[in-house]
């Protein structure tokens, strides 16, 4: 092929802008601009150990990405406009019928799938002051709703987004979101609830867990250098309606030595369709010296059901790890973590990180009595400083889950990825 389909999807995602360009060819729309193209190169193993011999017992594949992100300065004027596009492909390096649906590719246990998939939005956005409009393709990063950026492509939105600063240490969020593009998909598709990979208790009416729109809302105000508070709502039409309260203080306690308190709480309810219930509570206290930071979480769910957020995003949780989210129906749990940034010793670009969480008191039903469930994680990554490879970043991940929710897993995770910058 003459033609790659990471290049076609560019093209397609481009167009406008290659079409606009001669009358939007202001000095900062072009200064500003700025593209880039990483190269993810992503190994996923999943050892399902609980399973029987009838069942899936592993899940393991290995894939190439090619992310390609453009942003567009804007245009002089009272309004300014611009421009933003993404492209992204995913290559099929290693899979099989027995061994699919790692999430790192479009298929699942029986059809290993296609040898690659592409997806491709581009976004219109407008400003006034310190005032942003974006309409078009979204990739937000909220307490109400996070886009997930965990496997080979990132989860993507379509929808609109207006983030405004006009008063100093106060950020306005507000918008709405039409569709979702999972990460191991290139179709866009309706919004929905999390209902799976725990006990939840959720029931739903017609359409199951499937809504409409969702819309959301916020705010955050910086008090102080080292203390922001913030309130955000979502709601998933006819599904639930979430409150989410944060407060992040740090307090300074010498040279290289602070104490982090990170509270978080949430409210859901159903929103006409779904028996939706929720309280959560979080709390994570992290003691940094140096290169070393210990932290300690607590989170608790009560109410009849547990924690809701929109399918497959990072929800909000200080115990959503790398597999679990400890959120199921009346479910409390700890953390325990360690992390170190070698460059506090000389070596910059190497960190580590470690963590155990427990929780238990799960309703499983009147049958089944109370659930447990822990997991343990280590990630240790090195990102190249200077030279040829600079930016050149490697992770290992691992983690082992023990749960009565989610059975017994053992995973790893190899991800060596470069970032090119092309403007």
């Amino acid at each position: 092929m003459s033609k790659t389909r990471l290049a076609q999807a560019v093209a397609f995602a481009t167009l406008g802008a290659s079409l606009t360009l001669p009358s939007l060819a202001h000095a900062e729309f072009i200064k500003d601009s700025k593209a880039s193209l990483e190269l993810r190169n992503f190994y996923f193993n999943r050892d399902l150990r609980h399973t029987t011999a009838a069942q899936q017992s592993k899940r393991e594949e290995w894939a190439q990405g090619f992310i390609f992100k453009a942003e567009s300065g804007f245009t002089e004027g009272t309004v300014g406009f611009g421009l933003d596009a993404y492209a992204g492909l995913g290559l099929k390096l290693d899979s099989s019928d027995e061994r699919a649906g790692t999430n790192l590719l479009p298929n699942s246990f029986g059809d290993e799938g296609p040898g690659e998939y592409s997806e491709a939005s581009a976004t219109l956005k407008a400003k006034i002051s310190k005032t942003v409009l974006k309409v078009g393709g979204l990739m937000p990063k909220l307490p109400s709703v996070s886009a997930n950026d965990s496997r080979l492509l990132p989860q993507n939105f379509l929808g609109g987004h207006l983030n405004s600063q006009e008063i100093a240490g106060l950020t306005i969020d507000a918008g709405q979101l039409k569709e979702l593009n999972q990460r191991n998909s290139s179709d866009f598709e309706d919004l929905g609830v999390n209902s799976t990979g725990g006990i939840r208790n959720f029931k739903f009416g017609s359409n199951g867990n499937q809504g409409n729109d969702f819309n959301f809302a916020g705010l955050s105000y910086k008090w102080q250098d080292n203390l922001t508070t913030s309130y955000h709502y979502g709601q998933l039409e006819e599904l639930y309606k979430q409150h989410i309260f944060g407060l992040v203080h740090v307090l300074p306690i010498a040279e290289k030595q602070s104490f982090k308190t990170d509270l978080r709480y949430a409210r859901t309810t159903d929103d006409g369709r779904s028996n939706i219930d929720n309280n959560y509570f979080g709390a994570m206290f992290t003691y940094a010296l140096s290169g070393h930071s210990l932290g300690l979480g607590y989170q608790k769910m009560s109410g009849d059901t547990g924690y809701a957020y929109l399918d497959g995003t990072d929800p909000f949780l200080v115990n959503y790890v790398q597999i679990g989210d400890f959120a199921s129906k009346d479910e409390t749990s700890w953390q325990a973590r360690y992390d170190f940034n070698f460059a506090s010793i000389g070596i910059p670009g190497l960190t580590f990180m470690t963590r155990y969480i427990s929780g238990d008191n799960i309703d499983r039903g009147a049958t089944l009595s109370e659930g447990k469930e822990w997991e343990r994680d280590m990630d240790i990554g090195y990102i190249v400083q200077e030279g040829a490879l600079k930016n050149l970043g490697v992770k290992w991940r691992n983690a082992t889950v023990r749960s009565d929710a989610l059975g017994e897993l053992d995973e790893n995770r190899l991800i060596v990825s470069y970032t090119i910058p092309l403007l």
